[in-house]
């Protein structure tokens, strides 16, 4: 069975200060580079809220679907997501650097009950990134949602640990996008 894809792009981007998935990483806004994976494996959708009215803006512009949650905070979302969709693949708006073979590994991984949590073994964090961290490893905005329990999906593509919250996150993914051609 093949679960939604769901693209988390609601949240208030306090720490940044400003809309992440719009920002542009390569020269493209983050959210499409995510999209662009995501679709490539299947059926996949947005979440924003009314914290990401710009979103909203380039969804409807390139033809992107979404839904609208409470925009309440993540768990929240996330449950009412899990309601509305049933289990789903989730993946956060800002990691500019998953890839559709990520995005594949933890889906074919996914049974529809356990929930997976995408983690990175430490070793295999780049230098610059500053992850966070939890039992030993690096947790990733790359997911499986279910509704009994949780388990670590242990990931390898390195990338993975930069998810973009900072403005120093941002130009430390500048600089990659540059080195990867990407």
């Amino acid at each position: 069975m093949s679960y939604p894809i769901v693209i988390l792009a609601g949240g208030k981007s306090s720490r940044m200060g400003k809309e992440k998935p719009v920002l542009r990483v390569g020269g493209k806004p983050m959210l499409l580079r995510v999209y662009g994976e995501a679709s490539a494996i299947g059926e996949t959708i947005i979440a924003l809220s009314r914290n990401t009215p710009k979103t909203r803006e380039l969804c409807l512009r390139e033809g992107v679907p979404f839904v609208e949650t409470s925009g309440s905070g993540y768990v929240e979302d996330v449950r009412w997501l899990l309601r509305e969709f049933g289990p789903f693949v989730s993946v956060s708006a800002d990691l500019p650097f998953v890839k559709a073979s990520d995005i594949g590994s933890i889906a074919k991984a996914f049974e529809g009950r356990v929930s997976l949590t995408g983690v990175l073994p430490l070793e295999r964090v780049p230098v610059d990134v500053k992850p966070v961290v939890y039992r030993d490893y690096a947790i990733v905005g790359l997911n499986a949602v279910g509704d009994e329990g949780e388990k670590f999906f242990e990931l390898s593509n390195p990338l993975l640990a930069l998810n973009v919250n900072t403005p120093e996150d941002l130009k430390l993914a500048e600089r990659i996008a540059r080195l990867v051609g990407r």
